[in-house]
């Protein structure tokens, strides 16, 4: 008979995010996990598999969590510049508690660079996905004539998603919100 399992896995999982955030994948040891996620080594293996199966699960939940909260953000009405002015200065103004803590996708992709397939499988896939959502709106801000005719959509796309990775570290080393929102603010007017 199986044992019920005395821990929620969603919180769990979240507290392994947490420590990966801040620790990375190789600087975080299975005990840091456990005393984080409050569960036994088994219930870790029962439930999670090893440190790498538990580590690949973390960083896509935090990935379709972390873009599903921007493309929301930038899918909220007004016309489509003043939505991704929006969504950046949305994201800029986090709570400080929120904004230091390590983005996990950017965490992955310093860590691993392309030397690990199935983490650059995940990260590409965040990155596709917010890359899908911004051109969607640059084109309707082209449509809308809000977009300068100088701007090459195909150009604007990895810089905004550039200057979000910016302003993620900057986030990180302890950059206040004012300053985070003069970088939306300033990449948004380099699109006008």
């Amino acid at each position: 008979m199986a044992r019920h399992k005395e821990f929620d896995r969603d919180t769990a999982l979240q507290a392994a995010i947490g420590v990966f955030s801040e620790h990375g994948y190789e600087g975080t040891s299975t005990d840091d996990l456990l005393t984080a996620m409050k569960i036994s080594r088994q219930s870790m293996y029962d439930t999670f598999g090893d440190k790498r199966s538990l580590y690949l699960e973390a960083l896509k939940r935090y990935n379709a969590d972390s873009v599903g909260k921007i493309v929301a953000d930038l899918r909220r009405e007004g016309r489509p510049i003043e939505a991704l002015e929006g969504a950046l200065v949305a994201f800029a103004s986090r709570p400080a508690a929120e904004a230091r803590r390590c983005c996990l996708g950017v965490s992955a992709i310093c860590e691993f660079g392309r030397t690990d397939a199935e983490i650059a499988a995940l990260t590409d896939s965040a990155g596709h996905a917010l890359h899908l959502a911004i051109e969607g709106l640059l084109g309707e801000a082209r449509g809308a004539g809000e977009l300068a005719a100088d701007i090459d959509i195909a150009d604007a796309v990895p810089f905004l998603g550039a200057a979000l990775a910016g302003m993620k570290v900057s986030a990180r080393n302890g950059a206040p919100p004012e300053t985070l929102r003069n970088i939306a603010r300033m990449a948004i007017r380099s699109l006008r």
